[in-house]
């Protein structure tokens, strides 16, 4: 049996905050005995900026020569030299990422997996064995989150913004249908939220001359870097929508053609794993927006059955790329027509205590 090793922390979750100690053990098993040069434990901090695939040339290089800015990069040794018997061997461990009074080399932004930008907190364990052997080694990854003390007091006080929604507010081309019989869609929502809080509000269809088909909420990241113009207008990699309904792309809060002047209410609980708190750095950002989306019975509806609302439609598609970012005078030119409208509006996440 060849020597394995592996780290396991206290917390099976893995959640840490910067000024808590991090402690699990490094368990080594080994069929023999084996010498070593001393085990080190390291933890490696950065953000990543990415590029996704499918790009290429002058794009591509200037991505690929962002270097990933480094939050914490220390290393203790463990144990020293030594030897390790056979069998399994538990060896514990303690490291603080941020120690009180200590300069950081940047802001400990809590842990995210994002499409151009990730935030990666990794411990590595190394067990030097001299040139004829091979070193051991096995990283791990932390979660991090805010230190209490940088933590908002909940409640957080709600900022509600209000929309209106009409044929004269949308800035992509409506079906003619739509467009003549006209409709107005009003309402309100928090524009600041608490990551353990849900986005709340209300919404309320006032007209609609074509029949409503459904309304729902989606929850759009965008991830700039530190080249934000070039993907903003040559590709649109930089809008991921997440979902957070664990069974669908999208929140649905109506179906089918609502009554008219009745209140809707608006409550979205948002996704743990991808979601943050929105970041505003110099080198990169973290924003959210949400968008309400209500889609018409038109003629063109009735040529796509009802089905899963995860399938991609050429419409929907189009639109929440086009839309979103802002790059909806292609549409007019290409003659795309929506059987849709909607509605952004810029979101901020915090995380409370």
């Amino acid at each position: 049996m060849s020597t394995k090793i592996a780290l396991k922390f206290s917390r099976s979750n893995r959640i840490y905050r910067p000024s808590e100690p991090v402690e699990g053990k490094i368990v080594i098993k080994s069929a023999s005995s084996i010498s070593h040069y001393g085990i080190r434990l390291s933890v490696n901090g950065s953000v990543n900026l990415q590029v996704r695939g499918g790009s290429a040339g002058v794009i591509e290089s200037f991505y690929g020569a962002v270097k990933p800015i480094t939050i914490v990069n220390k290393s203790i040794e463990v144990k020293p030299s030594g030897k390790i018997g056979s069998g399994t061997t538990e060896v514990p461990f303690t490291m603080v990422l941020k120690q009180n009074g200590e300069k950081s080399l940047e802001r400990f932004y809590e842990t995210f997996h994002g499409t151009d930008v990730s935030i990666q907190y990794l411990f590595t364990v190394d067990i030097a064995r001299g040139y004829l052997y091979k070193s051991l080694s096995a990283t791990m990854e932390v979660i991090v989150e805010s230190d209490k003390a940088d933590l908002l007091e909940r409640p957080v006080s709600p900022e509600m913004a209000i929309f209106y929604i009409t044929q004269d507010t949308q800035r992509h081309p409506l079906l003619p249908e739509i467009k003549s019989g006209g409709f107005r869609v009003t309402g309100r929502m928090s524009t600041l939220c608490s990551l353990l809080d849900p986005i709340s509000g209300e919404l309320t269809v006032e007209t609609s001359a074509v029949p409503i088909s459904s309304i729902d909420i989606h929850l759009l990241r965008v991830e700039h870097d530190l080249f934000p113009i070039l993907p903003k207008y040559f590709d649109f990699y930089n809008v991921s929508i997440l979902n957070f309904c664990f069974f669908s792309g999208v929140c649905q809060i109506a179906d089918g053609d609502v009554c008219r002047n009745l209140t809707l209410p608006i409550y979205v609980i948002l996704p743990r794993l991808l979601t943050c708190p929105s970041v505003f750095a110099g080198p990169f950002s973290i924003e959210f927006k949400v968008s309400i989306v209500i889609s018409f019975q038109s003629e063109l509806s009735k040529l796509h059955k009802k089905s899963d609302p995860r399938s991609p439609r050429l419409w929907v598609s189009i639109s929440l790329n086009f839309i979103v970012e802002e790059t909806y005078l292609f549409a007019s030119k290409l003659s795309f027509k929506f059987q849709l409208a909607m509605e952004t509006l810029p979101l901020e996440l915090v995380r409370t205590r």
